[in-house]
């Protein structure tokens, strides 16, 4: 057993090392950045900026935090947030995230997401995501501030301790799959979800 978490992990380890930030990424209908990273926030905005989503959710917002914070800590225009972002607040977690997401790609009948979250959050991230929302199409954004390829992570502390954590996070995610999820307020389960609701 512990063998196995350990193979599982070097392979994760190494799949992490290997996301890279897509130098051209195609239009979705939104765009989705999960709160908790440097510079995810950043890089959400900027892709808004270039039409990439018609909309932005920020998911997992500080409640303290204002729309007027954020857009201040992004240099970006009132316009730009009055017309085109969310913030959701509710969010406490990856899987509040997702569920959070998965109720405003629902309202907004979108197709398809772009993802944005730091490469190491990213996988589990997508399983969430995609858990509740299998139907809709999601891009993963992976944000790397600290090249982890060939490797790196293993002559870096914090990255091995973050990566350690997360796949441990990422397992108990996959184990979730045979516990069948609660049902929430507001946000059809995945049995009820199909194209002709997301359009």
């Amino acid at each position: 057993m512990i063998l196995a978490f350990l193979l599982g992990f070097g392979l994760f380890a190494d799949h992490i090392g290997r996301l890279v930030t897509p130098g051209q990424m195609q239009q979705a209908d939104g765009i989705v950045v999960l709160t908790g990273g440097h510079s995810r926030i950043d890089v959400a905005v900027r892709l808004l900026k270039a039409g990439k989503g018609k909309r932005l959710l920020i998911s997992g917002v500080n409640p303290i935090a204002r729309a007027d914070d954020l857009r201040i800590a992004t240099g970006s225009e009132a316009e730009l947030f009055d017309c085109c972002v969310d913030i959701d607040h509710a969010a406490l977690d990856t899987i509040g995230n997702a569920e959070e997401s998965a109720k405003w790609v629902q309202a907004n009948a979108y197709d398809s997401i772009i993802l944005v979250t730091n490469n190491y959050h990213m996988p589990r991230s997508l399983l969430e995501m995609r858990r509740l929302l299998p139907s809709a199409t999601v891009h993963p954004y992976p944000v790397v501030n600290t090249p982890l390829d060939n490797a790196a992570w293993l002559a870096k502390p914090d990255a091995l301790r973050v990566l350690a954590t997360e796949y441990t996070k990422y397992v108990g995610a996959l184990l979730r799959e045979i516990v069948p999820i609660p049902r929430i307020a507001g946000l059809k389960q995945p049995n009820e979800i199909t194209k002709a609701t997301l359009k």
